[in-house]
């Protein structure tokens, strides 16, 4: 799997002018908008560096740029700024045919008026003031997906707002561009991680793929013992391992079968050029195990997962990974399992049955064996840890029939209130906002999923800007969240949402 570095992704920079103020000027305005994209590459926040293009001052130099925009797979964005004032009908065609995510930054090259010096050659020069809100009319009658962000490119608050828009371009690429290879169907009889695979591909541009797990037991018999070996050893390296499957123990081969699913998986996933893939315990074939290790392994490098079938959240897994590349925190898959009401503040124990990805905790995760009750195969070896305290939020994709809604969570991971000695999956305890019975309340008159991402790396602001890009619906259950505002919020959206399919 290629990292944001190998990727060379890039955010077009285009900058919005008339050839009515003359050469001189227009140099002038070119010479300041590049300040301005190098001001903002200076910011360490930025994931991606922006791209600056030559000023715009016709209708055919801005079709051809948004439309060499939208052709070329390295542009994931671009951003515009009307350092003067650019007729808005200069732009109509190119922004019809525009296909990346657009932020439109209200800005100047100065931060502070020359008071004492101004005249109308400043005046002229810098007119963004209100030839931005020219451009800004157009984006509202084109009804263009689009985010704003007032300010001085030399504010950190600006540049980081940018960022964040940055994260949710990338995301929406990964998303564009995302297989999911499905081993199996979903478990039977559930319904919310069933749902319409076109509809998500025409949405969001996933492609959902399914295979039949005798697939991967072909791909499990092809792996040498040496590949084997060598991950053994890198485990030894990274995890405290239980004796009984350590080298030497009595079930040693437990943990050498997790190695060797862990390598047939990523060498099916990589020859597929698939990003993220989905199991399902009722469908393991002639696997010997359900994987485990295996999966929590490949989730660490980025890779989405989603168990019993649920290809939305593992495609939302690698849609978060991918957008959060590089910062602190971890991603995982993850279920609200139990509850503590009390004594003491409520809170969730989120788990599943094996699969809770190691970049969630910092600790040196413990490898161990246990029975699992369900999918009639041998004893799985799977990491076992508690998340690392740490804000965070749980999100979740759910198809409603007409449209996909995400729901949101702010959630504050804790330490639990004594040591889980039985417990044998990694897990985390946190305390939902606003608090325990509304954030549950919200969730089921949203018709949340059981299955959602955690991340303590996804800030708020990026997942809203991700679902302003993909004009899907976007639920947040916060620490302002009353049950019902919630629930007039959910039929306001669905009044808006039908309305807006009509058009």
């Amino acid at each position: 799997m290629k990292s944001l570095h190998e990727q060379n992704l890039e955010v077009w920079f285009l900058t919005g002018s008339q050839s009515l103020y003359g050469d001189e000027t227009l140099k002038q305005v070119a010479d300041q908008s590049q300040a301005v994209v190098d001001t903002l590459n200076a910011a360490a926040e930025l994931p991606i560096k922006a791209t600056w293009k030559p000023v715009l001052t016709t209708p055919e130099s801005i079709k051809a740029i948004c439309l060499e925009a939208s052709a070329n797979p390295k542009c994931i964005g671009v951003i515009v700024w009307m350092h003067t004032f650019s007729p808005a009908k200069m732009w109509i065609a190119g922004l019809n045919a525009l296909q990346t995510p657009i932020l439109h930054l209200h800005t100047q090259a100065n931060a502070a008026l020359p008071w004492e010096t101004i005249d109308m050659d400043f005046m002229n020069l810098n007119q963004a003031a209100h030839g931005d809100r020219e451009h800004g009319h157009l984006q509202a009658r084109l009804h263009l997906p689009r985010k704003i962000v007032a300010g001085h490119v030399s504010e950190k608050k600006v540049t980081t707002r940018i960022a964040h828009w940055m994260r949710a371009a990338i995301g929406w690429n990964t998303a564009q561009n995302l297989k999911v290879a499905r081993f199996g169907d979903n478990m039977r009889f559930v319904a919310v991680t069933d749902g319409d695979k076109t509809s998500a591909q025409i949405a969001l541009g996933i492609s959902i793929e399914a295979y039949g797990v005798n697939t991967l037991v072909d791909c499990v018999a092809a792996v040498e013992p040496s590949a084997v070996d060598a991950l053994i050893t890198e485990y030894e390296k990274i995890f405290d391992i239980a004796p009984e499957i350590a080298k030497g123990g009595a079930r040693h081969d437990s943990l050498r079968y997790q190695a060797t699913l862990e390598i047939a998986l990523e060498r099916f996933l990589e020859a597929g050029n698939f990003g993220a893939f989905t199991t399902n315990f009722e469908d393991l074939g002639a696997l010997k195990q359900l994987p485990g290790l295996a999966v929590q392994r490949l989730m660490s490098k980025g890779y989405g997962f989603g168990g019993e079938g649920d290809w939305k959240t593992s495609a939302l897994l690698r849609i978060i990974k991918s957008a959060t590349e590089g910062l602190s925190g971890g991603t995982s898959f993850m279920e609200d399992y139990t509850y503590h009401f009390g004594p003491g503040e409520p809170k969730v124990l989120g788990a599943h049955m094996l699969e809770v990805c190691p970049t969630i905790t910092d600790q040196r995760p413990r490898c161990e064996i246990h029975p699992l009750g369900i999918g009639g195969k041998d004893d799985p070896v799977r990491l076992v840890f508690n998340a690392t305290p740490a804000a965070g939020r749980v999100v979740g994709l759910m198809d409603l029939g007409d449209r996909f809604r995400i729901v949101s969570n702010d959630i504050e991971i804790v330490k639990p209130d004594k040591e889980l000695k039985s417990l044998p999956v990694a897990c985390a305890v946190w305390k939902p906002a606003p608090d325990l019975a509304t954030s549950a309340e919200s969730w089921i008159y949203a018709g949340g999923s059981h299955h959602t991402v955690l991340s303590t790396a996804l800030d708020a602001e990026v997942l809203s800007d991700f679902c302003q890009i993909a004009e899907v619906e976007h639920l947040r259950i916060s620490a302002a969240t009353t049950s019902g505002d919630f629930q007039r919020e959910i039929r306001w959206n669905g009044a808006y949402f039908k309305l807006s399919s009509l058009t």
